[in-house]
């Protein structure tokens, strides 16, 4: 039942109109005056308090800060965590049956490993987890800073630094700032694997070691072949990666790539219909931002799960392929021990039990492991 008032529609409108205007411009209401937090409440910024920093979209010396913030965090956490794996480490057992995430990225990168993964120094990683927490205090002091006692908005006191989220031209440059400093960063992994000390290789003769890298594969069709690679059937994509000339030759390109695009992004102006496809606007950024991140999880979720030149057995536990092989090599060992003929023993699906031929010809496991015949390992090989 509808109850008509003289003038409700005109109150309507009207509240509708004030509430769209306390996301933008101040607007005094009879409680403005009695509030401690006046500035930053609900009614002032148009935000609730757990909206987080989406009351500081239009402050970008306040967003500076809790992102320098919420990068000390991040580092901190990283800190913390590695010298409490540090403090934990039983060099009797294999990294991935400590349950250890930090420190088998360290011995990847060479520290700290010697050979066939065995950890001789664990000094490299507590210096690691040191360095880390003191950049978490230097970025957690700029972070405090910039919220509570730096300038509101960056454009008047640091125009360079400032931007405006409808404007075009300035996201464009900090994409190109983003893209290079990214691009660095790829040469940084190429430069430990060439000049300091090298990087941990599975695949080194004699079992897995620290070598570094003498010669990059730089050749594009190599390089770009893998992403012209189908994801199924055996082909792989670019998890099917399986030396590190070819991962870090791959850095190379990748780093030159973000270095040059980052430039041009700097030096250009959106093209017409870049201008008019996408959205310009700070929440529109975070999307694409987010979306990208998931596509780079789902690819990192597959590289650790099925290649292990990337992500060595050694420090993250066998592959699925491995893990089904080895299965399958267990069951074989035992069973001939027991006095089956492995040779001629047929699995319930009428194929080889223990061995068979591959489609292509080789003899492989058999059983279920018949899924994974291309697998390669060290030690199978």
């Amino acid at each position: 039942m509808k109850v008509f008032v003289l003038g409700w529609r005109l109150k309507i409108s009207l509240m509708k109109t004030l509430y769209s205007l306390r996301r933008f411009y101040h607007v005094e209401t009879l409680f403005n005056g009695t509030l401690a937090l006046a500035g930053r409440d609900q009614e002032t910024t148009g935000f609730a308090w757990w909206a987080g920093n989406a009351r500081l979209i239009n402050l970008s010396g306040k967003l500076l800060g809790a992102h320098v913030a919420h990068a000390g965090l991040i580092v901190f956490w990283a800190g913390a965590m590695n010298l409490f794996e540090v403090a934990h480490f039983v060099p009797e057992k294999p990294m991935y049956e400590q349950g250890l995430i930090l420190l088998p990225h360290l011995a990847t990168l060479g520290w700290g490993v010697g050979p066939g993964g065995e950890v001789i120094d664990t000094f490299p990683y507590f210096v690691s987890g040191v360095l880390h927490l003191i950049s978490s205090a230097v970025l957690g002091f700029g972070g405090i800073y910039h919220a509570l006692l730096g300038p509101e908005t960056l454009e008047e006191s640091f125009p360079f630094f400032g931007y405006v989220w409808k404007d075009r031209n300035k996201m464009t440059t900090i994409l190109g700032i983003h893209l290079i400093l990214l691009g660095v960063g790829a040469f940084l992994l190429v430069f430990k694997a060439l000049y300091f000390g090298g990087v941990y290789d599975t695949w080194a003769p004699g079992g897995g070691d620290v070598r570094k890298i003498t010669n990059l594969t730089l050749s594009p069709s190599v390089i770009f072949g893998y992403l012209l690679k189908s994801p199924f059937g055996g082909e792989g994509w670019i998890v099917s990666v399986d030396d590190l000339e070819d991962i870090i030759g791959g850095h190379v390109w990748l780093g030159s790539i973000c270095i040059f695009g980052g430039i041009w992004h700097i030096l250009t102006k959106p093209f017409a219909w870049a201008r008019r496809a996408l959205v310009w606007s700070g929440e529109a950024y975070l999307s694409y931002s987010l979306a990208a991140l998931s596509v780079c999880g789902f690819i990192a979720c597959c590289f650790v799960w099925f290649n292990n030149t990337a992500y060595p057995s050694e420090f993250y536990g066998p592959t699925g392929p491995e893990a089904s092989q080895a299965q399958a090599f267990t069951f074989l060992v035992r069973d001939q021990r027991l006095g089956a003929n492995v040779g001629s023993a047929q699995g319930p699906t009428g194929l080889g039990k223990y061995l068979m031929r591959s489609p292509t010809g080789e003899v492989i496991f058999g059983g279920e492991t018949m899924r994974f015949w291309d697998l390669r390992a060290p030690w199978l090989e």
